[in-house]
């Protein structure tokens, strides 16, 4: 993915579509895939509801 698949713009708005990992801090995003959000950097998973 590029960096544009990340943010989304509108107008003078600039918004993120994918989570920060808690334990990296920003920059790292975590991957969402089907039923879980996972960091690839330090392993942290986020299990969907």
């Amino acid at each position: 993915m590029t960096v544009k698949d990340y943010y989304k713009v509108e107008g003078d708005s600039v918004t993120r579509l994918k989570q920060f990992c808690p334990r990296c801090g920003p920059g790292v995003f975590l991957a969402d895939h089907k039923t879980r959000l996972t960091c690839g950097k330090c392993g942290y998973t986020e299990f969907k509801k």
